[in-house]
C-alpha cells in the first residue's frame, strides 16, 4: 500500500496494486485500503503476474492471469487458482514488487542478471538499494531476509532517494 501510494505522490500517472486474492483476503488494514482508494490507487484483484514484458532496458508490461478462489490453504485463506485462458497484459513502465519477507522465484526468473545471495535473497548495496542490474533497486526483507519494519522502512527510504537520483540523472 505504501509503495503504491508513494508512487502517486511522487508523480506517477497511475498506480495499480495487483493481488491474487480478493479484497477480503488482503493482508492490509481496512483503513489502508480505503485511503489507497481515496488517493486513486487502482486494484487488480484476483489477478496474478506471470511475466514481465520488455527489452533490455525498458519495461513495457506485466502479463497477468485471472484467478478464482478455491479451497482454504494452510493460512486459512481461500487459495487462488488460475483461470485457464484468462491471460492479459497491463501496460507499465515501472514495477515495485512488494510480496512478503522472503525471496519470490518470479523475481530472479524474470530479471536476468540479478545477483542473489546463497539464501536466494537479492544482493543490493545497503546505502542505495542498487542491485547488480542497472536501474533495479531492492530493499527490505527480499535483501536482508525477515527483519524489522523499521529496517525495511530505512532501506526503502534510502532506495527511494537513490531511485530519484538515478531517474534525474537518466533524464539529463
Amino acid at each position: 500500500m505504501d509503495s503504491a501510494r508513494t508512487a502517486l505522490r511522487l508523480g506517477a500517472k497511475e498506480s495499480i496494486i495487483v493481488y491474487r486474492r480478493s479484497e477480503q483476503e488482503l493482508l492490509a488494514r481496512e483503513e489502508e485500503v480505503e485511503h489507497a482508494k481515496e488517493e486513486g490507487i487502482h486494484f487488480q484483484l484476483l489477478t496474478n503476474p506471470i511475466r514481465f514484458i520488455g527489452g533490455d532496458r525498458a519495461l513495457t508490461g506485466v502479463e497477468c492471469i485471472r484467478m478464482e478462489l478455491g479451497e482454504p490453504d494452510e493460512s486459512g485463506r481461500r487459495r487462488p487458482v488460475p483461470i485457464s485462458g484468462s491471460e492479459f497484459t497491463i501496460k507499465v513502465d515501472t514495477v515495485v514488487i512488494a510480496i512478503g519477507n522472503g525471496p519470490h522465484p518470479l523475481v530472479p526468473r524474470t530479471t536476468k542478471g540479478l545477483k542473489l545471495s546463497q539464501r536466494g535473497n537479492i544482493v543490493a548495496d545497503p546505502k542505495t538499494g542498487q542491485t547488480s542490474k542497472e536501474g533495479v533497486f531492492a530493499g527490505g526483507d527480499i535483501v536482508t531476509g525477515a527483519a524489522t519494519v523499521i529496517e525495511a522502512m530505512g532501506a526503502g527510504k534510502r532506495a527511494a532517494a537513490a531511485i530519484d537520483r538515478y531517474l534525474k540523472e537518466k533524464k539529463e
